[in-house]
């Protein structure tokens, strides 16, 4: 067998007493093709050295199982939450009959502290697979965001869609019954002072429906059933379909009231339906300019939020940034969120790279939410001293519980169910804000509140 290590590249150098200890405090295990050699979030109690074979490493992430790395033989495996104190971050699974050599944690760390050769080669290759595991999880952390935010987006956009589509439709059958009712309105053949009224009238009702006032539920029955009882009285023509345009406008019954005592008696019935005709028809252009204007400011918070057709780093309007961040998680927050916004009037402007700082508000923000089940209460304040601004971002979540608080920004580190975070999203966050800016990212936490605070200076003096 020690022959057999030595033809493995890390083993080769080693002397014959260490290969020999080392087999010593080894068992030698074979598994089948499909057999687990450990589980993701299992506790880490052995060190994996592959014999012969094939075994594939993978990870969960957002419900699926992604594939960071296949060792063939002569590789190790298991040795990273061993060095770090922590549960297996991964899944290892043998791609075809394996063979391996399996040593527990204590002979692990003993081997490790008496060879330094072995050591040394362990933590060269530890090295550049954490350096390729982060690369490869941040880029997976930044689609897996990004397909979240696609899919919100999509479904905010398609509200004002379905809206506006929706309202074009009625509008097609509004301007029909308009064009009937405008005919009905000229063969009475109405004096000029009788037709200014009714044109009067209609402005007051359009300037009301423009000012958006809107009523209490109660408020809005009471109207409709007390407009409704007088448009009966009068003979009006499907009195109670009009009620409900005729309040929306903020009519009265006094405002009929005077068109009746105006124009002749049989002109009344046309005239109310022609009225109501034409602020069914206000409404209704009102209602697709709301929902093509709330189309539109979703695009333009996506393309400020990417800094699109900008340069790396540029002029930063923080407040903005956070704006067009809170834009494109509407669909997270409105479920039961309340968001308080403390600003600075007079915050300035900063010299970033923007669209990482929207990434580090997507991040603290997500996380609130989802630490507050969906429900509560987020504030946000700005100020500025000396040459920093700073941001503070607060939920009256259940808080970080004390025994780990001191990891969360560890890469990989998360409180979250296996498949459901990658433990990425706070290191992101710490190496946007004081690596690539020089800043500063820390957080209290206690039931009931958990503070972060980002502090980053206005002019970004050295970029990395």
């Amino acid at each position: 067998m020690i022959e057999r290590l030595r033809q493995l590249p890390t083993f080769e150098p080693l002397a014959d007493d260490v290969l020999e200890w080392l087999l010593e405090h080894s068992e030698e295990l074979s598994y089948d093709a499909g057999d687990m050699l450990f589980t993701e979030g299992q506790s880490a109690n052995y060190f994996y050295i592959l014999l012969d074979g094939q075994v594939q490493i993978t990870k969960r992430m957002g419900g699926q199982e992604i594939t960071l790395a296949t060792h063939e033989a002569g590789a190790f495996t298991g040795e990273i939450p061993l060095l770090t104190g922590t549960a297996y971050i991964a899944s290892a699974r043998a791609l075809q009959p394996t063979h391996v050599l399996r040593v527990d944690q204590e002979s692990f760390e003993e081997l490790l502290a008496t060879c330094k050769p072995l050591r040394n080669a362990i933590f060269a290759e530890v090295a550049q697979r954490l350096q390729n595991l982060e690369a490869q999880l941040r880029q997976r952390e930044k689609m897996a965001s990004l397909g979240v935010l696609a899919a919100g987006l999509a479904h905010e956009l398609n509200n004002p869609a379905a809206a506006s589509r929706r309202a074009v439709g009625n509008l097609r059958e509004a301007l029909q019954k308009l064009k009937v009712s405008t005919a009905a309105v000229n063969q009475h053949k109405l004096a000029e002072e009788h037709i200014a009224l009714l044109y009067q009238i209609q402005e007051q009702a359009v300037k009301q429906l423009a000012s958006d006032t809107s009523l209490d539920p109660l408020e809005q029955s009471d109207r409709e059933d007390a407009m409704g009882d007088w448009l009966e009285t009068q003979g009006i023509d499907a009195a109670w379909q009009l009620t409900a345009t005729f309040v929306q406008a903020g009519m009265t019954v006094e405002q009929l009231e005077q068109i009746q005592s105006t124009l002749p008696t049989p002109t009344l019935n046309d005239a109310v339906v022609w009225l109501e005709g034409s602020l069914q028809t206000g409404e209704l252009l009102k209602e697709i300019e709301n929902s093509t204007t709330r189309i539109s400011e979703l695009v333009l918070a996506v393309k400020s939020y990417s800094y699109m057709d900008q340069t790396v780093v540029q002029e930063v309007d923080i407040h903005k940034g956070i704006d067009d961040t809170l834009k494109i998680l509407t669909h997270k927050l409105k479920k039961g969120v309340t968001v308080l916004r403390e600003y600075d009037s007079n915050l300035p402007n900063i010299m970033a790279y923007g669209s990482e700082l929207n990434q580090v508000w997507t991040n603290l923000i997500d996380n609130a939410v989802d630490a507050m089940h969906g429900e509560g209460q987020i504030r946000i304040r700005t100020s500025h001293e000396a040459d920093v601004v700073l941001v503070e971002i607060v939920d009256d979540g259940p808080g970080i519980p004390p025994e780990i608080q001191s990891r969360i920004f560890e890469p990989f580190f998360t409180t979250k169910e296996v498949g459901k975070g990658s433990g990425l999203g706070l290191d992101i966050a710490y190496r946007i804000v004081v690596h690539q800016h020089h800043g500063d990212l820390r957080f209290t936490s206690k039931p009931g509140e958990t503070r972060f605070q980002i502090s980053i200076p206005i002019e970004l003096v050295c970029a990395v």
